[in-house]
């Protein structure tokens, strides 16, 4: 069945951010994650504008959306962007890179969040693990040398492969995916390096978690890194009332390897909620 849907740039804080909405009823905002775009909710944006209007977008220098070299914050570019809809509260589902920018925006505006659903999420102003930063020092080496096709497989190894998973490897077909739009990522770093992000709180997430009043529902894959795991972890202890989900064989991005299970998971705990 094709799905009706409005496709639009927003002019936000010197960017343009391209989006899309489909759906009616209470808002649902969808934010991807750092190795991904918009697409990465292929298997989602239908399932969910069934119910909801539901909103993806990307995210400032990824996807269709441009990176001037001018400062800006993610949270406030997604306020703008939600000013320029006419939405003035939404849930909000984000994951990883995108988990984080959702954390810190319902601190800043709490009054904007019906309920948020934070996935693999960092938190911000919290030290990476040990193990993870020397992952990421490897994949530093790697890019020095310009060598960006096995940047994006050494990324694919630590985000979609999964930490000891018992059932095998990733679906091809997600891994594939995941590829083609992490390469697009690799391919813009360059002019992202020009763009002036400010990004955290001031004090930052970890230490306001308690002052998160949203319903929210924690989801974290059991083969994901370690150190994801934990984090969603000390979510779910210090967000009052927090509801946490580990689902196994499924690494960095859920909503990719278990779509079925994930949007059952949202689409029951955001029911009723407004």
């Amino acid at each position: 069945m094709r799905l009706d849907s409005e496709r639009g740039v927003a002019e936000v804080n010197g960017a343009r951010i391209a989006y899309e909405v489909a759906g009616a009823g209470h808002p649902l905002t969808l934010i991807h994650a750092g190795i991904a775009d918009r697409r990465m909710w292929d298997d989602q944006f239908a399932a969910f504008a069934a119910e909801y209007r539901t909103v993806r977008y990307d995210i400032r220098g990824f996807g269709q959306s441009t990176i001037p070299p001018s400062p800006y914050t993610m949270r406030e570019d997604l306020r703008a962007l939600l000013d320029h809809l006419g939405i003035a509260r939404t849930h909000l589902l984000g994951v990883s890179l995108g988990g984080s920018i959702a954390i810190d925006f319902t601190i800043d505006h709490p009054e904007m969040v019906a309920a948020l659903i934070p996935v693999a999420a960092g938190i911000g102003g919290q030290a990476p693990a040990p193990e993870l930063q020397g992952r990421w020092r490897e994949i530093e080496e790697v890019a020095k040398r310009g060598d960006l096709t096995a940047v994006n497989e050494l990324e694919l190894r630590l985000w979609v492969d999964g930490e000891g998973r018992a059932a095998g490897p990733v679906d091809p077909a997600v891994r594939e995916r995941v590829r083609e739009m992490n390469a697009a990522v690799l391919a813009r770093e360059a002019e992202q390096d020009h763009a002036e992000s400010v990004n955290r709180l001031d004090p930052p997430a970890i230490g306001r978690l308690a002052e998160i009043a949203a319903p929210t529902l924690v989801i974290v894959g059991a083969c994901d890194v370690p150190g994801v795991v934990a984090s969603a972890e000390l979510l779910a202890t210090r967000i009052p009332g927090a509801r946490h989900v580990v689902l196994p064989e499924v690494a960095h991005l859920p909503p990719m390897e278990a779509p079925g299970e994930f949007n059952r998971l949202v689409l029951d705990f955001l029911r009723g909620r407004r």
